[in-house]
């Protein structure tokens, strides 16, 4: 894991990162979608982790709702900037640790230890090896208590190839393109950090059943993708964006609407053992 290339990106990257899931109505169809799936599969109270939990976006949502939370970020100038926007929120009693790491390893955490695990944003996305990618997903399962949900979102490979027709056509053919097809992976040397791209099987495929049972996965930003210009001419219409958002959340765990979103959600479930 190119754990001080991203490290590095994301110090820079605070407000931008915090802001960004609600600098328009485009970008907040990622927040309140995920959000929706939080409400119907978390439980309705207990200690949740938020593992990558950049500058605690979902850290405050979760708060507010009254669960316990624990954070973790690779970027301590994130994990500054949750704790304060958590105390000028008055909900220190909600949030217990700020804690500098890795999601490859969680092991100042016992086994099943919460209530809930997510994992939103893309945390994932950044961890480039694929044995990484398996511990990180073996930690994320081993620290929620049998029977609690997981919720894990990453940058989908689809998307990214879409938006290079769109607007980046001089790529196409280049080096990053061809990486990107064949990979899924990009160095953090083009403008963006180390990510890993995923296809939605391959997300699903990543997680072993044998350890938890499957929900559901979401395409998050859903038809919407990458049409951030229409999505807010339309958020305009209060009358036809409401209905649009119907029209949302009906399609967006379709499958091919899945692998096209900008963003991939899938929930699991700790299997409990008898």
């Amino acid at each position: 894991m190119s754990t001080s290339i991203v490290r590095d990106y994301y110090t820079t990257q605070v407000l931008k990162e915090w802001r960004r899931l609600v600098r328009d109505a485009y970008h907040r169809l990622e927040l309140e979608t995920t959000l929706y799936f939080l409400e119907q599969y978390l439980p309705k109270n207990g200690r949740i982790l938020d593992a990558g939990s950049g500058p605690g976006r979902y850290t405050l949502k979760l708060a507010r709702r009254g669960y316990t939370l624990s954070t973790l970020d690779l970027t301590p100038a994130n994990l500054a900037f949750a704790q304060r926007q958590v105390k000028q929120a008055g909900l220190d009693t909600n949030v217990h640790e700020y804690i500098e790491g890795t999601i490859t390893n969680l092991s100042c955490w016992r086994d099943n230890t919460f209530n809930g695990v997510i994992c939103l944003g893309g945390p994932l996305s950044h961890v480039i090896e694929p044995r990484d990618r398996k511990k990180a997903i073996q930690e994320l399962i081993r620290v929620a208590k049998p029977g609690a949900p997981i919720f894990v979102s990453v940058m989908s490979r689809l998307s990214v190839m879409v938006v290079e027709l769109i607007l980046f056509q001089h790529e196409i053919g280049e080096k990053t393109h061809r990486e990107i097809c064949a990979t899924g992976d990009i160095d953090g040397t083009t403008g963006f950090t180390a990510c890993h791209f995923f296809l939605p099987e391959e997300l699903r495929e990543a997680f072993d059943l044998n350890t938890v049972d499957y929900i559901m996965m979401a395409g998050l930003e859903g038809l919407g993708s990458n049409h951030r210009l229409k999505i807010n001419q339309l958020a305009k219409d209060e009358r036809r964006w409401t209905d649009w958002l119907v029209t949302h959340f009906e399609t967006c765990t379709h499958p091919s609407v899945v692998g096209l979103s900008e963003h991939m959600l899938i929930v699991v479930r700790k299997k409990i053992t008898t």
